[in-house]
């Protein structure tokens, strides 16, 4: 078995465990990891459909769709989009998303958001794991890239590439559409498919001028400024670099954190409306607690797990 991309395990050890105990986090872990998880493949029908790269791109973001994901792209996979030490064969890979609930939203941190994020990390494992059945329906060998877990892909690069959007102060891609409260998974595969590009609708230069997220990090983690050190985004900006060492340790005390998320204001928060009628409020409230020590479990290494 090969070794994790990056051992949560023991970087949750180094700043003193994981505290936060809440029942249904666990239950959707353990869905994930023992049901999930054994799941992930699946037998490949030896008759090939044969579509064109049009056909095909748009009959998987169709289905997709109809499976309850929000958002759907298809990126070719660049050796920048893998681990250290790992290898992805697969020419293409598609990139999924699925929109987090605002209403779960309204005090961070708080059993409430953490449950809603691993409810869609769930709810998106079963769209991914059913989306590669069908394509392995039609013919297709593919692998699931889990949104959670261990995983062979950077997510992140892959869903810029595929268009959902472009890189926030706070280290998430921010959809012109549904803001950054969205979790991602993907799908690598050989099936020619029509690709997508990166998008610039200006959250780039939003950013550069809105400083909530940093403003309301507890943690102190998000910086003012951008790092010409740090490398290129897509669209050839110098990159915002978020200090994990700071932003973990908090993340793993209290609740998961995410404040990040919901105050961000890109677009007026109109991504932030309860479409369904639930009775919600634009800002949030922010449980600021004192952060814990900063924990770098990589001394010599950058102490971003995503930039290795």
């Amino acid at each position: 078995m090969q070794a994790s991309a990056f051992q949560w395990d023991a970087w949750y050890e180094k700043v003193g465990g994981r505290s936060i105990k809440i029942d249904a986090v666990d239950d959707y872990l353990q869905q994930i990891y023992q049901d999930q998880y054994q799941r992930l493949d699946g037998p490949v029908n030896a008759t090939v459909q044969p579509f064109t790269p049009t056909e095909a791109a748009s009959l998987i973001k169709s289905k997709a769709i109809a499976l309850g994901a929000d958002m759907v792209g298809v990126c070719e996979v660049e050796p920048s989009d893998v681990y250290n030490g790992r290898e992805v064969s697969e020419r293409f890979a598609i990139a999924v998303g699925q929109k987090m609930l605002w209403r779960a939203f309204q005090t961070v941190p708080s059993h409430e958001s953490a449950v809603e994020c691993l409810r869609i990390y769930f709810t998106l494992g079963e769209i991914i794991i059913a989306l590669a059945q069908f394509i392995r329906d039609l013919g297709y060998p593919c692998k699931i890239e889990h949104p959670i877990g261990d995983s062979d892909l950077l997510h992140i690069p892959i869903g810029l590439k595929a268009g959902f959007g472009e890189l926030g102060r706070h280290g998430s891609i921010i959809h012109p559409q549904w803001g950054p409260l969205f979790r991602m998974g993907s799908i690598v595969t050989d099936m020619v498919m029509e690709i997508d590009h990166p998008i610039d609708a200006g959250i780039a230069k939003f950013c550069d001028n809105c400083r909530a997220c940093r403003i309301y990090c507890p943690a102190k983690a998000i910086p003012d400024e951008r790092d010409p050190t740090a490398g290129k985004d897509h669209l050839g900006n110098d990159r915002y670099i978020v200090d994990t060492a700071k932003c973990f340790p908090y993340f793993a005390k209290y609740n998961y954190c995410s404040m990040c998320l919901p105050v961000c204001v890109y677009n007026h928060k109109e991504w932030a409306r309860d479409f369904e009628g639930h009775e919600t409020k634009l800002w949030p409230n922010l449980i600021m607690e004192e952060p814990p020590p900063a924990v770098n479990p990589r001394p010599d290494k950058n102490p971003n797990p995503l930039e290795s």
